[in-house]
């Protein structure tokens, strides 16, 4: 009897373990060569196709890394987000934060084409955004880094929680705090991760308040801002401007340097570097960029190990925007 309690509270602490004491799992399942028998030309398949991809719009490895963002911010990195409404099925397509911004779905369909003729049935749509955003990144000039892999798709997706969990462009340095730290990512992970603005462009509707009403911008940036973006709500909502005025198509750390002269475009960048907490680490990303490149690869990594779906959990895809 002793020895069977004994099995039984052993249980209970490696799963309280397991669990955490926050409201997200970190999982020990994935690997770095998951699919190295099963798969083994999935890496050079995503990266091929993501190279002609970036190669003919160069904006699209930003959206491809927001994408993985968005999917991960919302019940874990699950490809929820590539899941397509339907007359009987709402998905997180339409949420505020991703409706008429989120892109690059065609991108991951033709990617999940092609591996699906290398190997049917193998390789999760959750795992080939994971390493699409990764090979987005490298193709426009940033760090490389060993993406775990062997996560399982979504059934489900959640516009409440795309709505809710995914950090507005209105947010302030305490809200985006609080939102990273609800999925386990710390202040510096937020701050690096933030970083990824150093590419892509966004819509003059995210932008127009901060060029027109705050008083921590850069004047001649602001006036260059509003050339493109009228100051009439519902005017121009979808002109874009560069997130990095500096090098808008290169990973690299000008997104830093551009904070420390007040050119951040959203108001969300902009309080990173703006007398608060953050102000050293934006400092430091700014004088070193293989510390931003270390940092930020160690949080992809990291935001990658939230609640995936792994075992006998979730399903592999055939198609991405639609469960089998």
């Amino acid at each position: 009897m002793a020895s069977n309690k004994l099995i039984s509270i052993l249980v209970l602490v490696v799963t309280l373990l397991l669990q955490g004491d926050n409201n997200y799992v970190v999982e020990a399942q994935l690997t770095t060569n998951f699919y190295s028998t099963s798969c083994p030309n999935l890496l050079s398949t995503v990266q091929t196709a993501v190279k002609s991809a970036v190669n003919s719009e160069a904006r699209m490895g930003a959206s491809i890394l927001r994408l993985f963002f968005h999917d991960c911010f919302v019940n874990g990195c699950d490809g929820s987000i590539l899941l397509d409404d339907t007359s009987s099925f709402t998905g997180e397509q339409n949420a505020a934060p991703n409706r008429n911004s989120a892109r690059g779905f065609n991108v991951i369909d033709n990617i999940k084409s092609a591996v699906e003729k290398a190997c049917p049935g193998v390789v999760s749509c959750a795992d080939i955004l994971a390493i699409a955003a990764r090979d987005s990144v490298v193709a426009l000039g940033g760090p490389n880094w060993n993406v775990k892999v062997g996560r399982r798709d979504a059934r489900t997706a959640s516009q409440a929680a795309a709505n809710s969990n995914i950090p507005a462009p209105t947010s302030s340095l305490s809200q985006l705090i609080s939102s990273f730290s609800a999925v386990g990512l710390s202040t510096r992970d937020m701050v690096a991760l933030s970083g990824a603005h150093t590419i892509g462009q966004s819509r003059c509707t995210n932008f127009r308040a901060r060029i027109y009403n705050e008083t921590n911008i850069n004047a001649a940036f602001a006036t260059t801002r509003q050339r493109t973006c009228p100051r009439a709500s519902g005017s121009g909502d979808g002109n874009l401007a560069p997130l990095d005025v500096t090098t808008a198509a290169s990973f690299d750390n000008n997104y830093f340097k551009n904070l420390m002269t007040q050119r951040g475009l959203l108001h969300s960048d902009q309080v990173l570097f703006n007398g608060g907490s953050t102000d050293s680490i934006v400092r430091g990303y700014s004088n070193n960029p293989s510390s931003f490149n270390s940092d930020f690869t160690a949080a992809m990594i990291k935001m990658g190990d939230i609640s995936p779906l792994t075992g006998s959990s979730g399903e592999i895809r055939k198609v991405c925007g639609r469960t089998n």
